[in-house]
């Protein structure tokens, strides 16, 4: 028996043999074609069309985060500079197969040296450009194996498209030997509730048919298991299983003390099974679903529809809505899309807004008229509107102004960058609370895009620089009377979300299906417990040792409590 470690993604546990995703094709040969230019040339373009539609497929039958992510592979697979890369190629003399390799891994290397969004953009080309390939070939394209049983999928990564479509029959866990808590496999994996631990690099020596069990809440995965190991896992299984069917109360911490737990969605489709899955309301609405992939902005009365639609969703509810987070690292036509060499430090969120003001004008009428019909129609939420990427008081001031005098009543800003979190005392003396992008704080405190693969494993929330900056947020929270919330990934975490809660935050916001993990979490600690826990990870010089310390210090008051 051996242990093997990683990041897990919720609380679930699973066990069964594992099937290993096959290793990628061998390269095409530099060989020069036997067919003509056009035969050539109309290979290539049926094959990219025929990928770019069965991508588009998969994101319309995946819905939710999948859906955006394989709408943009397709793009991607049809992108114009990539079309001429390979005509290029063509010309040359190079068969179609060979021209799609060459040009991807050359465009590849171009986005990776770019970063930021663009960066993220080049590590989904590998799985495209294989996918063409797979069709040139008249073979499967690489995916999921099919061993005719359950099993463990054991991966390098997964590529968003396999991870859309995952046949929750079949496959009892995910382990992958790259990525960590934010990659494209845990958001998806969290967003489908599927067992997953992420970033076990010892998981590559793992074989086909081995037995082992996949423990997501203690980020471990045991091999070669004793009886009582299996027997013992299966029953925390379905004691987990049971819970989910529970009753669905308020967030609340063992001694009472209420947690409101919300849901992060991205457009208003989300909404309902947000609710159904125990949402007090949403922590984060994302506006972007509305501007990106338009030429124009849209207009004030399309955003007003799609702003009444959510707030009718949860009546009585807290509603966060965050206004148009984009600029250089997701460009728009209509707002920025300058080049810039860094875009994650440039022209972004509200810096962008306040360059293109109209637009941020333009969606503050929006909600002020949704929140005003929705009133009047008797389904009004209680609507909280927050700038993203604030760093400076005097941001603070302008956003919360200017949103005043278009009638919002709750208005607030996003502590993503150390900046602001640093200076939470008087940030909060102006806005009316403040909600923490653990994502971004993470990458701006550690220095590490968190788009770009190469600096991945600095991308953690458990790193005690960031549970500090948390820290001094919610003690500027406590002394201003401001609500601090939590609307990053990290609150999905749920032994983070305890930790969390122990720095101050007085709500939490996830993907809708980490909701009944974290509520489980939060009952079995008292504020006390929180806070010493928080402790016990704030007193380590690393992530993995401050995810330690917290769950021994959790473990110790569990076993104290029997």
């Amino acid at each position: 028996m051996a242990e093997l470690r990683g990041v897990g993604i919720g609380l679930g546990v699973a066990q069964g043999p594992v099937a290993r995703m096959a290793e990628p094709s061998p390269p095409p040969s530099d060989a020069p074609s036997t067919q003509t230019l056009d035969e050539e040339k109309t290979r290539v373009s049926e094959a990219v069309a025929a990928v770019a539609r069965e991508l588009e497929e998969r994101g319309a039958h995946a819905g939710g985060a999948a859906r955006d992510v394989l709408e943009a592979q397709a793009m991607m697979a049809e992108d114009p500079s990539l079309e001429a890369e390979i005509d290029t190629r063509l010309a040359q003399g190079k068969t179609s197969e060979w021209a799609v390799h060459d040009a991807f891994a050359s465009f590849r290397d171009t986005l990776t040296a770019m970063g930021g969004y663009l960066g993220e953009r080049a590590a989904d080309l590998d799985d495209v450009a294989a996918r063409v390939i797979a069709r040139l070939r008249g073979v499967p394209a690489p995916g999921v194996p099919d061993p005719g049983y359950p099993f463990i999928l054991v991966a390098k990564d997964l590529a968003p498209a396999d991870t859309a479509l995952l046949d929750l029959d079949k496959v009892l866990a995910l382990v992958t030997t790259e990525g960590g808590p934010t990659s494209h496999t845990a958001i998806l994996a969290r967003e489908k509730s599927i067992v997953a631990v992420v970033g076990v690099a010892s998981a590559k020596d793992l074989a086909d048919g081995e037995m082992v069990i996949v423990d997501a809440a203690g980020g471990l995965v045991t091999t070669s298991p004793t009886v009582d190991e299996l027997e013992r896992a299966q029953h925390r299984a379905d004691a987990r299983a049971s819970a989910a069917h529970a009753p669905i109360t308020p967030g609340a911490l063992a001694d009472g003390t209420l947690v409101p737990l919300l849901a992060n969605l991205g457009s208003p489709d989300g909404a309902a099974e947000a609710v159904a899955l125990g949402a007090e309301g949403v922590g984060l609405f994302r506006t972007e679903f509305l501007f990106l992939s338009q030429s124009t902005a849209p207009t004030i009365e399309q955003q007003r529809v799609s702003y009444e639609k959510l707030l009718s969703a949860f009546p009585g509810k807290k509603v966060v809505v965050r206004v148009l987070d984009a600029g250089a690292d997701k460009p728009l036509p209509f707002l920025n899309d300058a080049h810039e060499e860094n875009p994650a430090l440039g022209l972004r969120g509200l810096r962008a807004l306040r360059a293109s003001e109209d637009i941020l004008r333009e969606q503050l009428t929006a909600l002020a008229e949704a929140d005003a019909a929705t009133r009047a129609a008797g389904t009004a939420a209680d609507l909280w509107v927050m700038a993203p990427m604030v760093s400076t008081v005097e941001e603070t001031h302008y956003f919360v102004d200017l949103a005043r005098s278009y009638g919002v009543k709750t208005a607030g800003v996003m502590v993503e960058v150390p900046s602001s979190a640093l200076l939470a005392d008087r940030v909060l003396a102006h806005a009316d609370f403040a909600s923490i992008g653990t994502n971004d704080l993470t990458q701006y405190t550690l220095a590490a895009d968190r788009l770009l693969g190469s600096v991945a494993s600095f991308q953690d929330p458990w790193h005690p620089a960031v549970l500090r900056l948390i820290r001094e947020v919610g003690a500027a929270g406590r002394s201003t009377g401001k609500p601090v919330g939590i609307c990053g990934e990290a609150a999905a975490d749920p032994l983070l979300a305890v930790v969390l809660v122990g720095l101050g935050a007085t709500t939490l916001s996830m993907a809708p299906t980490a909701l009944a993990d974290v509520r489980a979490s939060l009952l079995a600690h008292t504020l006390d417990d929180a806070h010493r826990i928080a402790d016990a990870a704030l007193a380590a010089d690393d992530a993995a040792s401050a995810r330690d310390a917290a769950r021994a210090a959790a473990s110790t008051q569990k076993e104290a409590v029997k």
